[in-house]
């Protein structure tokens, strides 16, 4: 009996993994303010971040990808590359391509969407013009990939944003005409308002990414996000978590479920943050937790314990 419930359990879990599968849905599109699948169905898609690449490499790898979609349910994962800090892709490239594109293979071999994140909190025109279009090359023709061509923009305006993602737009399209595109925006991606009264004209398929720490960021960022839809702005959550914005506070579960309720009613994806086991709360793992997945709960902390229960829940 065990073994036939355990074989139900696997076949279960296999079988919400598969309902947002690329397989199933095919290539992205944006209409209006929904992601939407090849059939023109909105898509909602519910995942984790890996932290920086330059701090947790060890978690980069097939396995840890396998486990997230296997055992998290994950329908879409976050490689979020560092690029300024030190051994970040600007100082070591070579090991930055190679940790992004372990995680990005593996996500394309599992079936589930991946993105590919700059993650950076200054301008840094040429070098992702660069990299991106790298990316684009060799990736372009996946539906698997989506790009986030600036994490956090901290001390730019939108006027500086929206100059330099127009720029990094023009480099990706010209290897890759359909994938979607992520755009960030000013103060930690929180002047969503900003972009709903002067947004980026004449590109396709892009979305402008929100992002919360519900026990910061409240019903005033909210208010924001409506105001930007009502607006017309596709909104894509990429990265949020339940505690303070330092990243280490007590989770406010009532905050988080009223996003993750404000969300859903929307249609809106969201990716919480992060896969790493830095000793802060919103680390997901302890230390003592492997490489390449297999966690059982005593390696898990509280935030990433309710993220699995989210994503078990709600992607179905």
């Amino acid at each position: 009996m065990i073994k036939i419930a355990t074989l139900l359990i696997l076949l279960l879990s296999v079988t919400m993994c598969f309902s947002q599968s690329v397989k199933k849905n095919g290539q992205l599109s944006v209409n209006g303010t929904q992601l939407v699948n090849e059939q023109g169905k909105a898509v909602v898609l519910r995942g984790v971040s890996f932290g920086w690449h330059n701090w947790w490499p060890r978690f980069y790898n097939e396995e840890t990808v396998n486990w997230l979609v296997d055992d998290w349910n994950c329908t879409i994962l976050r490689a979020a590359m560092g690029v300024e800090p030190k051994k970040a892709y600007l100082s070591k490239p070579k090991f930055a391509l190679k940790k992004m594109e372990a995680v990005i293979d593996a996500a394309i071999e599992k079936d589930i969407y991946v993105i590919i994140d700059w993650h950076a909190h200054e301008l840094n025109t040429e070098a992702a013009k660069i990299f991106f279009a790298q990316m684009a090359q060799k990736y372009g023709s996946n539906p698997h990939v989506i790009y986030e061509i600036f994490n956090e923009p901290v001390h730019d305006s939108w006027e500086e944003v929206k100059a330099y993602s127009i720029e990094v737009i023009d480099a990706i399209r010209e290897y890759d005409s359909n994938n979607v595109i992520l755009v960030g925006n000013p103060h930690w991606d929180q002047d969503v308002h900003l972009v709903a009264d002067n947004p980026i004209e004449g590109k396709s398929n892009i979305m402008y990414t929100l992002h919360y720490y519900a026990s910061t960021h409240k019903e005033y960022l909210r208010e924001r996000g409506d105001y930007a839809i009502n607006k017309g702005i596709p909104i894509f959550i990429s990265e949020c978590a339940g505690m303070k914005a330092d990243g280490d506070s007590e989770l406010d579960y009532d905050e988080w479920q009223k996003w993750i309720d404000w969300a859903e009613e929307r249609k809106i994806s969201w990716i919480t943050w992060s896969i790493a086991d830095k000793d802060e709360t919103c680390s997901m793992l302890y230390k003592k937790a492997s490489s390449k997945g297999n966690w059982k709960d005593e390696h898990i902390k509280e935030s990433g314990l309710r993220t699995k229960e989210y994503l078990l829940k709600y992607n179905k």
